[in-house]
C-alpha cells in the first residue's frame, strides 16, 4: 500500500444507526464522526477548550477508579482507561477532540468524543487495535455508571472552576496597576465631576483608587460564584435517579474526583434538581457581566479623561499605541480602552444568550448547556485577555497633566460647595452665578464682597483640604 493509500485508509465502525467509515488513524469513532457531519456550525472544535478536555479526562479517570473499586470494571481495562486519561491530562491527543462546541444533544457528542478517544488510547495500552471495542468499549467501559447528563455538567463546572483561577489572577494584575497609579497620582488635585459637570475637588489618586476597589470587589464576587460550581451531579446518570450506577458509586466517584482534581467537590443533595438546574451558570454569568459593565465604565472614563489633547479634558495621557488615523496626521486614539469596551459588550450579550438558554430547559434536563459553556468560557478568556492588555498596554503607561488638573480646579465654581455650611446655600448660589456670569474666580468674588478673611479663604478654599472628609469640623 503506497503512502497516498495509507493516508486515505479507513476503518468501519457500527452503531445503532448503521455503519460508517472512520479514518483508520483516528482515535475518535463513529459517533464523533456523525457529530462532525451533523454540526458544521462554528468551526471551533472542543479541542480549543483545553480546560474542558482536562475536566472530561478527570471525570472519566475518577469513574474508572470508582468502577474498579466496586468490581464492575475489570482492573486491566480500568487501568488502561486511567492511563489514557492521564495522557489527555498531559495535553496529548487534544487534536482528536473534533466535535463542534455548538451541538444538539445536551453534550452527548462531547461525551462520546471523549469516550471514543479514551477507549482507543486504552486499546493501545492493552495491545489492541483502534476500533476493537470488544476489549474496551466507549460506552460499556469508559462510560460505565455514567450518562452525558451527569458527565457533561460536572466536566463543564470543573473546567470553569479552574479557568476562573486564571481570570482572577489577571484581574489582580489589573487591580495592582491601578493601585500603583493611585500612589503615583496621590498629590495631584483635580476636579471631580457628576453628570459631566464640575462637582468638588478630589485627587487623581483617589479617582484611580476607585477603579482598583471596583476590581477588588468583583474578584470577591467571582470567588463566591466559583464556590457554587463545586456542587455537582456526578452519579445522577440520566435524570438524577442514579439508574445503572451501583449503590455507593456516587460517593466513591466524588472522592476520586476530589483526589485527582485537587478540588473539594460535593454531591448535590437532590440530584434530580441538580441535573435540570443550571442556576449556577446563570449566576456566574451575572457576576462576569457585572465586572464587564464596570470595566467598560472604567474604560469610558479613561477615554474621557484623556480626550483632546487640545479640545478635551486632557487630564491624563494614555500611552500612544499606534497612529490613529489614515487621514489626520498626528492623531492618536485610545485604542486599548476601545477594544476592552468591545470585549465588555460581547460579554453582556453572551449573558443574554445564557439567560435564554437557561430558560429553555424543559422538565428533567437542560439541553442548551453547550452554548452556555461556550459563552462562559469565551467570556472568561475575553476578560482575561482584556485585563492583561489594559494593564500592560494602557494603565501602566498613563501619565498625568498636573497643571491642567490644577487649573481646572482653580477655575471651577464647584469650590463654592465647601462654603455652603459657612455662608449658606443661597449666598453660595449667588456667588456661583456671579462667577459664571463674570468669569471671575470664586475667591475673587468672595474678596470683593468681604465675606471671608484671607485666613478663612486659605483654610476653606484650599482644594487639598476639600479632598479630606469632614475637614470643616476639625
Amino acid at each position: 500500500m503506497n503512502n497516498d493509500t495509507a493516508t486515505r485508509a479507513v476503518r468501519i465502525e457500527k452503531d445503532s444507526l448503521g455503519s460508517m467509515e472512520v479514518p483508520s488513524n483516528a482515535y475518535y469513532g463513529i459517533q464523533t464522526q456523525r457529530a462532525l457531519l451533523n454540526f458544521p456550525i462554528s468551526g471551533m472544535g472542543i479541542s480549543q477548550f483545553p480546560h474542558l478536555l482536562r475536566a472530561l479526562a478527570l471525570v472519566k479517570k475518577a469513574s474508572a477508579h470508582a468502577n474498579m473499586e466496586m468490581k464492575i470494571l475489570p482492573v486491566e481495562i480500568g487501568e488502561a482507561i486511567s492511563h489514557a486519561c492521564d495522557d489527555v491530562l498531559q495535553g496529548d491527543y487534544h487534536d482528536q477532540f473534533i466535535v463542534d462546541v455548538f451541538q444538539g444533544g445536551a453534550g452527548t457528542s462531547t461525551n462520546m468524543n471523549a469516550n471514543e478517544v479514551i477507549a482507543n488510547i486504552a486499546l493501545e495500552y492493552l495491545g489492541k487495535q483502534k476500533g476493537e471495542y470488544q476489549y474496551c468499549h466507549p460506552n460499556d467501559h469508559v462510560n460505565l455508571s455514567q450518562s452525558t447528563n451527569d458527565v457533561y455538567p460536572t466536566a463543564t463546572q470543573l473546567a470553569l472552576y479552574t479557568h476562573l483561577d486564571e481570570l482572577t489572577t489577571t484581574m489582580g494584575e489589573l487591580k495592582n496597576s491601578f493601585e500603583l497609579k493611585e500612589v503615583e497620582f496621590a498629590d495631584i488635585i483635580k476636579m471631580g465631576r457628576t453628570q459631566l459637570q464640575d462637582a468638588v475637588p478630589m485627587t487623581l489618586g483617589q479617582e484611580f483608587s476607585t477603579y482598583a476597589s471596583m476590581i477588588g470587589e468583583d474578584i470577591k464576587r467571582i470567588h463566591e460564584a466559583k464556590q457554587l460550581l463545586r456542587e455537582m451531579n456526578l452519579g445522577a446518570t440520566a435524570i438524577g435517579t442514579g439508574l445503572n450506577a451501583p449503590e455507593g458509586y456516587t460517593d466513591r466517584v466524588r472522592l476520586y474526583l476530589n483526589e485527582f482534581a485537587q478540588i473539594s467537590f460535593v454531591t448535590a443533595a437532590n440530584l434530580i434538581e441538580e441535573t435540570q438546574d443550571v442556576g449556577v451558570l446563570v449566576q456566574l454569568s451575572g457576576v462576569l457581566k457585572r465586572f464587564a459593565v464596570k470595566l467598560s465604565k472604567t474604560c469610558n472614563d479613561l477615554r474621557l479623561l484623556s480626550s483632546g489633547p487640545r479640545a478635551g479634558l486632557n487630564e491624563i495621557n494614555l500611552p500612544p499605541m499606534q497612529p490613529g488615523s489614515s487621514i489626520m496626521p498626528g492623531k492618536v486614539n485610545p485604542v486599548i480602552p476601545e477594544v476592552v469596551n468591545q470585549i465588555c459588550f460581547t460579554i453582556i450579550g453572551n449573558d443574554v444568550t445564557i439567560s435564554m438558554a437557561a430558560e429553555a430547559g424543559q422538565l428533567q434536563l437542560n439541553v442548551m448547556e453547550p452554548v452556555m459553556f461556550f459563552c462562559l468560557s469565551r467570556n472568561i478568556d475575553l476578560l482575561q485577555n482584556g485585563c492583561r492588555t489594559l494593564a500592560r498596554r494602557c494603565i501602566n503607561g498613563i501619565t498625568a497633566n498636573r497643571e491642567i488638573c490644577r487649573m481646572n480646579v482653580e477655575r471651577s465654581i464647584g469650590l463654592v460647595t465647601a462654603l455652603s455650611p459657612i455662608l449658606g446655600y443661597e449666598v453660595c448660589s449667588e456667588i456661583a452665578k456671579d462667577a459664571l456670569g463674570t468669569g471671575k474666580s470664586i475667591t475673587e468674588i468672595i474678596r470683593e464682597r468681604g465675606l471671608m478673611t484671607e485666613e478663612e479663604l486659605e483654610t476653606f478654599l484650599k482644594p487639598e483640604n476639600m479632598t479630606k472628609p469632614s475637614f470643616l469640623r476639625k
